[in-house]
């Protein structure tokens, strides 16, 4: 996306945006082996339970059609399987190392043919209008800039009474457990990363959108705002993480 310059013979200016998704895409290709190490070591075996439970939330009618937008790993995507046998996956994510990591996944758990991986920009899904039963997104909000956006797209793409549900951290601006969880993010989530992946800056960049991220709350009026209706959420582990779940209207109308 550019943005016009109003003047014949004036050249656009660059997508601000879509430079901080490349940005985000290849520093997400670096750490991409290292991605699910991380991710249960890290969470100490958490994020397994989260993604249940984001999953338990998307009620896939039979035979129904997933997007699993940022799929990653496509641990969301994999899980979904496993409750809802009969489903398909639209598996979409910006980054090509984590998403080739994600099909050979799929592949060894005998999933792929359920499975419909691409390379996508959440601001511009590739699907038609009302084309999806549900909708994941799991860690992955956080990185699309702006996020009005990606919500829009998630709206169009929903059938009407589907369900968004979004797997995100809380805002790391809360102090949780006394500040503990705080210092966990400044100083130790980094040096983590740096140990184990040696990549130091990816984990900053994780740490420092966790704090800048907006609670519950207003993530929720983001949502409405977006045309979402019936948004909840429910926090996990003292609020370090949360499950949103928003549906769109049965008539497609904005009620939100």
């Amino acid at each position: 996306m550019r943005t016009p310059s109003g003047a014949p013979g004036q050249t656009e200016q660059p997508d601000a945006h879509a430079e901080h998704g490349r940005r985000v895409a290849s520093m997400f290709g670096r750490i991409a082996r290292w991605y699910d190490f991380l991710n249960h070591s890290l969470s100490l075996g958490q994020d397994v339970y989260w993604r249940y439970r984001l999953a338990r939330c998307l009620r896939l009618p039979p035979g129904g059609m997933l997007l699993d937008l940022a799929c990653g790993t496509m641990d969301v995507t994999l899980e979904a399987l496993r409750q809802y046998p009969d489903a398909r996956v639209a598996a979409l994510d910006f980054s090509g190392p984590m998403l080739a990591r994600g099909r050979d996944k799929a592949t060894r758990a005998g999933k792929a043919t359920a499975v419909l991986p691409a390379l996508a920009d959440g601001r511009r899904l590739p699907l038609p209008d009302a084309s999806a039963d549900a909708a994941s997104i799991a860690f992955g909000i956080r990185n699309i800039l702006p996020r009005e956006e990606a919500f829009r797209e998630l709206f169009r793409v929903l059938r009407p009474g589907g369900r968004l549900c979004v797997l995100e951290f809380g805002s790391g601006r809360t102090r949780i457990w006394k500040g503990a969880y705080n210092f966990y993010l400044d100083r130790l989530l980094p040096l983590a990363g740096r140990v184990i992946s040696g990549d130091a800056g990816a984990y900053r960049y994780l740490a420092d959108t966790i704090r800048d991220f907006p609670d519950a709350r207003a993530l929720g009026a983001e949502m409405l705002a977006a045309g979402f209706a019936d948004v909840r959420w429910q926090p996990h582990l003292s609020g370090i993480v949360y499950v949103h779940v928003a549906r769109k209207a049965a008539d497609g109308a904005d009620e939100g």
